[in-house]
């Protein structure tokens, strides 16, 4: 018999619907690369269908509760991925073609043991889907965020940073650099913007990030503008002792190097740290390292600046990981605060008279910000807020609020530039000399 080769495009489809899954299923979506699909127009085009299916989640939510009237079907391996996968081109990526659509749905389906059964489903389903197109086309951006966050966020932000923030969601993030040194040639050859102070940023890219010019030399780290932030608000003298808590990756930790600071970078996870210091060799900068828990880290002798990066919902990162807003739930925030509330009293233990204490986090629930600040002032005894001022936020003005807290969100634009920005909020505090 002779040999039939695959249907061209059914590999991707089977690739990027095993991905996509594994996301359903609570891990965090990690693009796919060489060695899941060698062809780079095929894992170019695996992703963008993945990303944008879960960018438009919520309105894939809502199209297959009106399409599914029993329900998605219960242990049918990789249907859901693959629905989702379909829908997405059918709906939302229509120069992709239908056709495919519809095709490759059916025969991925078959392909899946546990699914097979449901490829007639599958097909009727996506033609309904395909009669309904434009209708479902025009569906509301309000369905783009979980009601979980929702309300929260309305309440916080207004409902014009609310529409930003879908604006965000669906445009996805921008490349931002931290630069070593400011090299306007360089800055020319990445065909980047200035956004503010050291950060740059590239809008569109064809290659990967290793591939960008100056990789190789250290010139340059991969920094969203918001988490670039907290480490240039200190304050300190080049010299003094510095200790970055919850440090991995180590974007944070090369800002005080760079600084000039004498830093010890700590982090639990010895795999990222693992990490961090392959960064910092790339960027030939060297700090003290430990492999430990920062809510329990007891030094023998106490730092002039302490910057604590804390755990957190990291619901400001949703521009790049859409997922996670669908993943978190309130019961997950509130466990994320009490670690705060114990990573933030070690930092305050670590902390010298007199010194600087930075506290942030990439998330956009005030409870996780503004709430914590009213809960370690009156907690930690000798601990006073520093404000930050409108002026060292040359560019981003507007972050700084009424009492001197930073608070950024994904519909701000650093600098004037578009592209937003993570959800980020920062405070600093000093310890009083005496207390």
């Amino acid at each position: 018999m002779a040999y039939k080769p695959e249907p061209a495009g059914l590999e991707l489809r089977l690739v990027a619907a095993q991905r996509l899954k594994s996301v359903l299923d609570g891990d965090n979506f990690i693009p796919l690369r060489a060695t899941d699909l060698a062809d780079g127009r095929d894992r170019a085009l695996a992703n963008r269908l993945i990303t944008t299916a879960l960018r438009r989640h919520g309105q894939l939510n809502f199209i297959i509760h009106a399409l599914l009237k029993k329900g998605m079907p219960g242990k049918s391996g990789t249907f859901e991925a693959i629905l989702r996968l379909s829908l997405t081109q059918l709906i939302f990526l229509p120069d992709l073609g239908a056709h495919s659509a519809l095709f490759l749905a059916v025969e991925a389906t078959k392909r899946d043991p546990r699914a097979r059964h449901l490829s007639s489903l599958i097909n009727a389903v996506l033609r309904n889907a395909q009669a309904n197109s434009a209708k479902f086309g025009m569906l509301s951006d309000d369905l783009l965020i979980p009601e979980t966050f929702g309300d929260t966020w309305l309440q916080a932000y207004g409902e014009e940073a609310i529409d930003a923030f879908s604006d965000a969601l669906l445009a996805g993030a921008a490349l931002d650099l931290t630069l070593k040194s400011d090299d306007s040639k360089l800055i020319d050859t990445l065909g980047a913007n200035r956004v503010m102070a050291d950060t740059v940023r590239i809008e569109q890219r064809d290659r990967s990030v290793e591939a960008l010019p100056g990789f190789t030399e250290g010139s340059w780290w991969v920094q969203d503008a918001a988490s670039s932030i907290p480490a240039r608000l200190l304050g300190l003298e080049p010299g003094d002792c510095v200790l970055d808590l919850c440090a991995a990756p180590g974007g944070k930790t090369a800002q005080l190097v760079k600084a000039g600071y004498a830093v010890t970078a700590l982090d639990a996870d010895a795999k990222r740290m693992g990490r961090l210091q392959e960064n910092l060799a790339r960027l030939h900068y060297s700090a003290k390292t430990i492999v430990g828990d920062a809510g329990n880290f007891a030094p023998n002798m106490l730092y002039k600046g302490v910057l604590l990066d804390a755990p957190c919902s990291a619901t400001g990162t949703f521009r790049r990981h859409p997922e996670i807003i669908w993943h978190r739930s309130v019961g997950d925030v509130a466990g994320r605060v009490r670690l705060q509330r114990s990573l933030l009293t070690n930092a305050f233990r670590c902390l010298d008279r007199g010194g600087v204490l930075i506290y942030c986090v990439c998330s956009l629930e005030p409870a996780e910000g503004e709430e914590q600040v009213d809960w370690a002032l009156p907690s930690l005894p000798g601990l006073k807020l520093w404000p930050v001022t409108s002026d060292e936020m040359t560019g981003l003005e507007s972050a700084v609020t009424g009492n001197g807290l930073v608070r950024t969100h994904p519909g701000m634009m650093p600098g004037g530039h578009p592209g937003g920005m993570d959800g980020f909020f920062v405070a600093r505090f000093r310890r009083s000399e005496i207390g």
